[in-house]
């Protein structure tokens, strides 16, 4: 049975999370549609990575339902491990194996998991690596590259699954103000050609030229949602107004 293309990619209701006595994300409901980008922002603590981390499973959810291209998030083993599989993730650290090459990095999710060939693995990840500008950097090791470089070859590792959607967890947050653009840029071009991305970020100069959806979020709840002009210029909540005069002051 195929999935139905109508369904919203990822869909996302009622979802609770605590840690402890501390509620991080209440009653939550968000729809991604397939080619949308959705940047998520709001003050430190509001749950944007918590949300973002509870849509691979990362975090398991205290109530409420996730679905992925009309899939329940599965609980555990290989059917999680498919899933992880169709959904891309970016953390704020490169997350990549410093022993092994850069191509070794980006061929190793298709080898294994995908079941690839070897050759048909590293083609595909150089053309990944030549289309966010790393191509000649294959044959180095992760401490030879700066971190916009391993920001960039983190993302094509990603792409390299093939995935559904693209979730973004503060993606420059690390990264010293001179490459964060060289990430961003990639990331424009990628939602440009149609890829689904969650992005939580603080970079609203990305989120108001990426963006189809911008996602406010404060204390664990969805306070806003608009398109990013109408969100920039005309917030309707005070809490959004306030959050944005405070950084877009500096």
């Amino acid at each position: 049975m195929s999935a139905d293309t109508r369904a919203p990619l990822v869909d996302i209701r009622g979802v609770d999370k605590h840690f402890g006595d501390f509620q991080a994300l209440k009653g939550i409901d968000l729809q991604i549609e397939r080619g949308e980008v959705v940047v998520v922002i709001g003050p430190s603590g509001s749950g944007k990575s918590t949300l973002c981390r509870t849509i691979n499973r990362l975090e398991t959810i205290d109530a409420g339902t996730i679905a992925i291209d009309g899939k329940p998030l599965p609980q555990e083993g290989r059917p999680l491990a498919q899933l992880r599989s169709d959904v891309g993730m970016v953390f704020q650290s490169f997350n990549l194996f410093a022993h092994m090459t850069i191509l070794e990095n980006v061929t190793l999710g298709p080898i294994q998991v995908r079941g690839l060939k070897k050759q048909e693995a590293e083609a595909k990840a150089m053309e990944l690596l030549e289309r966010v500008g790393v191509g000649h950097q294959a044959g180095k090791y992760p401490a030879q590259l700066s971190g916009g470089q391993q920001q960039r070859v983190a993302i094509a590792r990603s792409l390299a699954m093939r995935p559904k959607v693209m979730l973004f967890d503060e993606p420059t947050s690390a990264l010293d103000p001179e490459m964060i653009n060289e990430v961003l840029d990639v990331m424009v071009e990628l939602g440009a050609e149609g890829m689904t991305m969650i992005v939580v970020t603080h970079e609203m100069g990305f989120a108001r030229k990426a963006a189809n959806r911008v996602v406010f979020m404060a204390d664990g709840e969805i306070v806003e949602v608009a398109g990013p002009e109408e969100f920039f210029t005309h917030p309707r909540s005070e809490r959004a107004r306030d959050f944005l005069s405070k950084i877009l002051a500096h």
